[in-house]
């Protein structure tokens, strides 16, 4: 299945963004676009190479053959790009998006995950950051040091980004809940993904490679990380690196 669109984060600090209109229907607009910096421009201003139209169609159509991306405000057949519902958690933005499809739908989402998401989860963002040096040192290995930053940040772990963030050191909470190495084996009793233990979902969600019998059905492979490696087997693997998840049925 192929995606309407492709999501970016654009940096538009002291950048020309043209918009056309006024009113209601623009000012909004405004506001956004000034919260993140951009410089806001009339429709000839040359450098310029994104715009938000509110209420002009033929400014759409000229634009447009300036090279100019659009968006045409509740156009959603005329958009180069939409704006999405957006989640600040200062350095995490969630952005909401339904290609312009329902702008409400994506505002309920938003209202949803705000009270989902604590206010100290940018603080955590910013503890991560700041650990990578020590983390580098401590696991060289990229794969290792993915493993562990991801068991620390497993539900329930000592930096659940659900949680709120108490300010301890992030890179001992890694390096002291190192994730788990080798092979592990997991005997499903059901078919259905939505079984899955919250443990067998931390170790798919984590591993290296995915081994499997041919009666292992497909939708509970496609729970691994999409770059992890798959592979079906007759019987477990002995061996390897990182970690192996071995997936079999029980009879």
């Amino acid at each position: 299945m192929t995606l309407h669109s492709l999501p970016l984060f654009v940096r538009l600090n002291g950048r020309p963004v043209i918009l056309v209109g006024d009113g209601e229907a623009a000012e909004p607009k405004r506001r956004l676009l000034e919260r993140a910096g951009a410089i806001v421009v009339g429709e000839d201003h040359p450098d310029a190479r994104l715009a938000i139209v509110a209420d002009d169609e033929a400014a759409v159509a000229r634009l447009k053959a300036r090279g100019v991306l659009v968006n045409a405000v509740d156009r959603p057949e005329l958009c180069d790009f939409t704006l999405p519902a957006i989640v600040d958690r200062a350095p995490v933005l969630v952005a909401i998006g339904t290609g312009g499809v329902s702008a409400g739908l994506a505002a309920a989402v938003r209202q949803r995950l705000e009270a989902m998401l604590p206010a100290s989860l940018g603080r955590l963002a910013e503890a991560l950051h700041g650990a990578r040096a020590a983390l580098r040192a401590a696991l060289p290995d990229g794969g290792a040091r993915r493993r562990a930053i991801g068991a620390a940040l497993a539900p329930g772990a000592a930096l659940d980004p659900l949680a709120d963030y108490d300010g301890r050191d992030a890179a001992q909470a890694v390096l002291a809940g190192r994730a788990t190495t080798g092979v592990v084996r997991l005997d499903l009793a059901s078919r259905d993904p939505d079984d899955l233990t919250l443990r067998q979902a931390r170790l798919l969600a984590a591993a290296d490679r995915v081994t499997h019998r041919a009666d292992v059905p497909l939708a509970i492979i496609e729970r691994a990380r999409a770059d992890a490696a798959r592979e079906q087997c007759d019987a477990p693997p002995t061996g390897g690196t990182g970690l192996t998840v071995d997936i079999g049925m029980r009879s």
